[in-house]
C-alpha cells in the first residue's frame, strides 16, 4: 500500500473515532398477514406470497459524535423505537448498515435480562454477564448497583416478588451502573418515586458531563430542551429533521396540531385570507389532545361551541411554554338572551386542583348583552408561569341571574389536556424569575 493510502486509511479511522454510531440506508419491514393461515402457506410454499409489507424505517441514514445527546421525536408508531432496538441488535434490521464504536448500555424494556425465580442479588450477576462484565467487574459495580436500586431486604428474594416499582428500580440501576460509552435510554427515565426519579437524573447529568453518547427518545419536550444538544425528528420511518433542539421542538409542536401538513399543501398563491378562511370551518378543538370524559354542564342558554389554543401568531400550538405569552380562546353560541354572561378559564393538575384561572369579571372585562344566534369569542393572552407538567383547561360561560345568583349557562371542565413546558429547572409549583448573588467572606476576616 502507497504512503498516500496509508494517509487516506488513517485519517478515515481518526475520523471514525469521533463518531459513534453511523447508519447508512437503515431499512426495517415487517410481513403483515392477515391471519394465521397465510402465515403458514407461505412457510410451506415461499413462492406464494399472503403477506403485506410494512415500512417501519426507510433509508435512514445518520451520525452521531461523541459526547452528543441526540433527541429522538415522533409521533407513536413513527419507528423511534425500532430504530433503536436496531443500534442494540435487539431488532435486525431489512436493510442498510449501522456501526457503532463503543459499549452500548440500553434502557429500552427495563429488566428482559432479568429471571423472574431469581432473587435481586442473583440477578445482578446475569445482567452484568449479560453486558459482558467479568465477574470481578460485576463485584466492583454492586456495592453501587444496590445503593443505587434501594429496595432493602427484597433483594434477597425472588424476583417475581417484587412490586413493578422495585423491579424497575432494580433493573434501573443494573442498566445504569455499567460504565457503557453510548447509552440509549427510551421512555423510562421517570421510574419509582419522585426521590429515585430524581437520583436517575441524576445519574443522566453525570453520563453528560462524562461526554457520553446518549440517544434520549421521550415523548416529554421538557425533557428534550432541558438535556439535549440536537433532535432529529422521525415520521413514517423517515427522518424529516436534523438540527438544533430549538428549531427541532418547534416542528415538532407543528406536526402535533398538523400546521406541517397544511403548510405541504399551500401554494405559493395563497395568502394568509384564503388560508383562515378555509380554517375557519374547522373547530378549533379538533386540533388539540380532547380529553373524552370532558365534564359537561349548565342550564342550555348558552354554549361553549369551542376553544383552543394559539400563539401570538394566530398558530395552533399543543404546547405552553411558561415564559411565552400564549392566546387561549373560547367560542360561545347563545340559544337564548343573555345579559353580561361570564366568560372563564381554568388550568387544573390532574389530581383536580386548581392551579391558575381568570375570568372576564376579575379582568374586569364588560361583556354586555347577547341575543339569541350571537357568537362571543373569548381571547385570554397571557403567560403561564407554572411548573413543567400535563395539566386540563377548562372553559365556561356564566352569569348573575335577576336574583343575584350565579347561573351556569355551560361548563366545560377538564375540556383540553395540554402540557406545560420549561427549559429552566423550577422548584415547586410555580415559576419564579429570580435574580441570586452569593458573597464570598473569607475566614481570616
Amino acid at each position: 500500500m502507497s504512503k498516500q493510502k496509508d494517509e487516506k486509511v488513517k485519517s478515515i479511522i481518526n475520523g471514525d473515532k469521533e463518531i459513534s454510531i453511523r447508519i447508512d440506508k437503515l431499512c426495517k419491514d415487517y410481513k403483515m398477514f392477515c391471519g394465521n393461515k397465510d402465515r403458514l402457506i407461505e412457510t410451506i410454499f415461499p413462492f406464494m406470497k399472503r403477506h403485506q409489507t410494512f415500512s417501519a424505517m426507510k433509508n435512514l441514514d445518520l451520525e452521531v459524535r461523541k459526547g452528543e445527546v441526540l433527541g429522538v421525536l415522533g409521533k407513536n408508531g413513527a419507528g423511534k423505537s425500532t430504530l433503536l432496538k436496531m443500534i442494540t441488535g435487539v431488532v435486525t434490521p431489512t436493510d442498510g448498515k449501522i456501526q457503532v464504536n463503543g459499549k452500548i448500555s440500553s434502557l429500552l424494556e427495563l429488566g428482559t435480562a432479568f429471571n423472574m425465580e431469581l432473587t435481586g442479588e442473583e440477578n445482578i450477576y446475569q445482567h452484568g454477564q449479560v453486558m459482558g462484565l467479568s465477574k470481578e467487574e460485576i463485584e466492583k459495580r454492586k456495592p453501587e448497583i444496590i445503593e443505587f436500586a434501594d429496595i432493602g431486604d427484597h433483594l434477597y428474594q425472588p424476583v417475581k416478588t417484587y412490586s413493578s416499582g422495585m423491579f424497575a428500580r432494580l433493573a434501573f440501576a443494573c442498566a445504569i451502573n455499567v460504565d457503557p460509552d453510548i447509552l440509549i435510554v427510551d421512555e423510562v427515565l421517570s421510574v419509582g418515586d419522585m426521590a429515585f426519579q430524581l437520583k436517575c437524573f441524576k445519574k443522566f447529568e453525570q453520563f453528560k458531563k462524562k461526554g457520553k453518547t446518549i440517544l434520549f427518545v421521550t415523548h416529554s419536550i421538557n425533557d428534550v430542551l432541558r438535556n439535549c444538544t440536537r433532535t432529529i425528528i422521525i415520521d413514517k420511518g423517515k427522518k424529516i429533521f436534523d438540527g438544533t433542539v430549538k428549531d427541532g421542538v418547534e416542528k415538532y409542536k407543528k406536526m402535533i396540531v398538523g400546521i406541517e401538513a397544511e403548510e405541504k399543501k399551500e401554494t405559493v398563491t395563497q395568502n394568509k385570507k384564503e388560508t383562515k378562511k378555509q380554517n375557519s370551518q374547522e373547530l378549533w378543538k379538533s386540533r388539540f389532545n380532547e380529553n373524552p370524559d370532558v365534564i359537561t354542564y349548565g342550564n342550555g342558554a348558552a354554549e361553549v361551541i369551542d376553544y383552543g389554543m394559539f400563539d401570538l401568531e394566530d398558530n395552533f400550538t399543543t404546547m405552553i411554554e411558561n415564559d411565552k405569552e400564549i392566546v387561549l380562546k373560547s367560542k360561545v353560541l347563545f340559544h337564548e338572551d343573555v345579559r353580561d354572561p361570564i366568560f372563564t378559564m381554568t388550568l387544573k393538575d390532574f389530581k383536580g386542583l386548581e392551579i391558575c384561572g381568570t375570568n372576564t369579571v376579575i379582568e374586569k372585562v364588560m361583556t354586555g348583552e347577547f341575543k339569541k344566534g350571537d357568537i362571543a369569542i373569548t381571547e385570554f393572552k397571557q403567560i403561564f408561569n407554572v411548573a413543567p407538567g400535563k395539566y386540563t383547561l377548562s372553559f365556561s360561560c356564566t352569569h348573575f341571574n335577576h336574583r343575584g345568583d350565579l347561573e351556569a349557562l355551560d361548563r366545560k371542565y377538564d375540556a383540553l389536556l395540554v402540557e406545560v413546558l420549561s427549559v429552566k429547572e423550577m422548584v415547586g409549583l410555580l415559576k419564579i424569575n429570580s435574580e441570586v448573588n452569593v458573597t464570598k467572606i473569607p475566614a481570616n476576616n
